[in-house]
């Protein structure tokens, strides 16, 4: 039973040394997960690529789908479609490999906004990440109604990230 535990330690360990967090110019990334707003959840995919050393752009996509009842919100108003660029942080600060932390900035047809992730990997090809994202214009000045304030307000995204 000592040896099988020994084993299962010595795999782990060589999976996160090999573990790369962010590789550079031409490292892809694909993240799925869960979007957490208020007033809806949804489901969040995006995609970076790496222009530099600690830099990449990509975009991102999401769907909210858990809209209170209350709220009437259309197509328009649940999804989302933003562009973003990411400085990729996590080798400048000495975290290892298998850890990447991004903040960025976001642009879409509804605001102007910033957002922090980060991103763990287990291996070469999976890990998770945790992200936030915020507002800091947005593209109406007036009061928003519940339905319009979707997808323009802080969110929190959670998920599995994947190298390709």
């Amino acid at each position: 039973m000592k040896n099988l535990g020994l084993l299962a330690v010595l795999f782990l360990s060589v999976n996160f040394i090999n573990a790369q967090a962010f590789s550079g110019k031409g490292d892809s990334k694909f993240q799925i997960g869960a979007d957490l707003q208020d007033n809806g959840s949804g489901i969040v995919v995006s995609y970076d690529e790496g222009l530099g050393e600690n830099f990449s752009v990509g975009v991102s996509t999401g769907y909210t789908l858990g809209v209170n009842k209350a709220i009437d919100a259309d197509f328009g108003d649940r999804i989302k479609l933003v562009a973003r660029f990411n400085a990729n942080i996590g080798s400048v600060m000495n975290l290892g490999d298998h850890v990447d932390i991004y903040p960025g900035l976001n642009l879409s047809l509804k605001q102007f906004g910033g957002h922090l992730g980060g991103r763990y990997f287990f291996s070469d090809g999976f890990g998770v990440f945790t992200e936030f994202s915020l507002p800091f214009a947005k593209y109406d000045n007036s009061t928003l109604t519940n339905a319009e304030q979707l997808n323009n307000q802080f969110t929190f995204g959670i998920g599995a990230v994947f190298n390709l």
